[in-house]
C-alpha cells in the first residue's frame, strides 16, 4: 500500500500544475480549475492501481479531467441550491509565463471550441485522440478547432490593435 501512495505522490508532484493549468484552459476560472484538478486527482487516486497500469497515464488523467469538466457543466442536482449573490468574488489569478491575452481570449470561446483547442494545441493531442477524449467525430474536432482558432485570431487582433501584448 505504501508503494502505491508513494508512486501517486510522485505523480501529483510532477503533474498537479499541468492538470490545473489544463483545467483552467477548459473552464476559464482559476478557482473552479483548482476544484476540477482536485476532483480529477481524487478520482485517479481511487483507481491508481488501474491507472498506473494504463498504456499512458497522461492520456488517462486527461480523459478523467475532461469528463470531470463535462460532469460539472451538467444541471444541478436536487440537493444543490443556487444563491442570488456569491459569498465573495474571487480575484483573477494570473499564472506568469503564459500569455494573459491568450487566456482571456480562450475564455471567450464556447466550451466545445475551447476544449478542442486546448486539447489539440495546449495538450498536443492528435485529432483522433481529441475526438476520443471529447467523444465526438474527428470532423467535429477539426471544425471546432478551425472555428476556435479563427475566433482567437480575431480576439487577439483586437487586443493587439488596442496596444495589448499577445
Amino acid at each position: 500500500m505504501k508503494d502505491k501512495d508513494a508512486e501517486f505522490v510522485e505523480f501529483v508532484r510532477a503533474k498537479h500544475r499541468h492538470v490545473r493549468r489544463t483545467a483552467f484552459l477548459l473552464c476559464a476560472d482559476w478557482h473552479l480549475a483548482e476544484d476540477l484538478a482536485q476532483a480529477t486527482l481524487l478520482k485517479l487516486y481511487r483507481s491508481w492501481s488501474r491507472v498506473r497500469r494504463a498504456d499512458s497515464v497522461d492520456a488517462y488523467w486527461r480523459t478523467v479531467l475532461v469528463r470531470t469538466v463535462i460532469d460539472h457543466r451538467r444541471p444541478l442536482k436536487g440537493s444543490e441550491r443556487p444563491v442570488a449573490e456569491p459569498p465573495d468574488l474571487p480575484a483573477d489569478e494570473v499564472e506568469h509565463g503564459h500569455g494573459i491575452d491568450v487566456q482571456r481570449a480562450l475564455a471567450t470561446l464556447p466550451p466545445g471550441q475551447r476544449a478542442a483547442v486546448v486539447l489539440r494545441y495546449w495538450e498536443d493531442q492528435s485529432v483522433a485522440q481529441t475526438a476520443k477524449l471529447l467523444k465526438c467525430g474527428e470532423g467535429t474536432v477539426k471544425s471546432q478547432c478551425a472555428k476556435g482558432l479563427a475566433a482567437l485570431r480575431r480576439e487577439l487582433a483586437g487586443t493587439l490593435d488596442k496596444g495589448g501584448v499577445a
